[in-house]
């Protein structure tokens, strides 16, 4: 039998209890958007400061802005400050981040303007930070003052932008209420799923699917030959997740799920919908289980009110 090193038993419990009692952001910086001839060449400088500042605090996860240029490059997309909060939310979901930090190096009347805005990934929500100088004041400080003030608005307002993961309970009850005592159609639900690098069959997102539907009413027959003869809807589709990245013993792991609902007496699509979710956890199976039953759990509240006719 294997002995584990106490040290690393005191470091795992650590982890646990600060993801436990302190929001984690994992966080994405793209280049800033520049607009004056004077701040010519500021824009990468601006993005490079703004990471070795944040880099620090326990609260934001960075990802490496290499892994990001190969994103953007694998992606053919090429974003700065000037995008959209819906544009810059596909490639924070891309890269496996929660925020995403852009913005803009403004000169006017011999005055610098940094402007740093905070996209919520999964809600398209912003928040926004600014600091301004003299064109002759040094970059570096003035870069810092905005990463101060970057930092303390993701500590203090970060959950405004994030999407929450809502507690079972209160996701239940929120079904029960929205469908009412109305008629469960039989359901049958077929969900393929894989962990990127992994082999083995998880049915984390069917499993969270088919609780749910239950919870709230549903009839579910089990998926297998001839089954689908039994079911009034049925719902299929495939679930990946995929490592993010990783901060000491914590792991941040991306998913996305996408499902389609047919009614079997004359096989037209009901309903279409998908869903990315990102899970921070002490271990990456964990955290892939849990961000494929996060992405299950959302479409599932959309789902099967329109499933009942809601």
């Amino acid at each position: 039998m294997k002995h584990i090193n106490a040290s690393c038993i005191i470091m795992l419990i650590l982890a646990a209890g600060s993801l436990r009692g302190q929001e984690v952001y994992p966080t994405a910086i793209l280049n800033f958007e520049e607009r004056g001839r004077a701040v010519a060449g500021y824009a990468g400088k601006v993005a490079d400061i703004l990471y070795a500042e944040l880099a620090g605090h326990p609260e934001i996860w960075l990802v490496e802005r290499s892994a990001i240029n190969q994103v953007l490059q694998e992606a053919e997309l090429n974003l700065s400050g000037a995008v959209a909060p819906g544009q810059a939310a596909q490639v924070g979901q891309l890269v496996g981040a929660k925020i995403l930090i852009t913005g803009s190096v403004i000169e006017t009347d011999n005055t610098i303007y940094l402007i740093a805005k905070m996209i919520g990934t999964e809600t398209s929500l912003v928040l926004a930070e600014s600091v301004k100088g003299g064109m002759s004041d040094e970059l570096g400080p003035l870069v810092e003052t905005l990463a101060g003030r970057v930092a303390e608005a993701i500590a203090t307002k970060g959950k405004t932008i994030v999407a929450t993961r809502v507690p079972e309970v209160d996701r239940v009850a929120n079904l029960k209420a929205l469908l009412g005592e109305g008629e469960r159609p039989t359901l049958m639900v077929s969900i393929k799923e894989q962990h990127v690098g992994q082999s083995t069959i998880d049915p984390a997102a069917q499993t969270e699917f088919v609780l749910l539907s239950k919870q709230v009413g549903f009839e579910v027959i089990a998926a297998g030959a001839g089954s689908e003869k039994q079911a009034d809807v049925v719902i299929t589709g495939e679930g990946i997740s995929e490592f993010a990245m990783r901060r000491g013993n914590l792991v941040s792991v991306k998913a996305r799920v996408e499902l389609q609902a047919v009614n079997r007496r004359d096989n037209t699509v009901i309903a279409i919908d998908r869903q990315t979710a990102v899970v921070v956890d002490l271990t990456e199976h964990i955290a892939g289980k849990a961000a494929l039953q996060e992405a299950a759990a959302r479409i599932a509240e959309r789902l099967l009110p329109v499933i009942a006719g809601r």
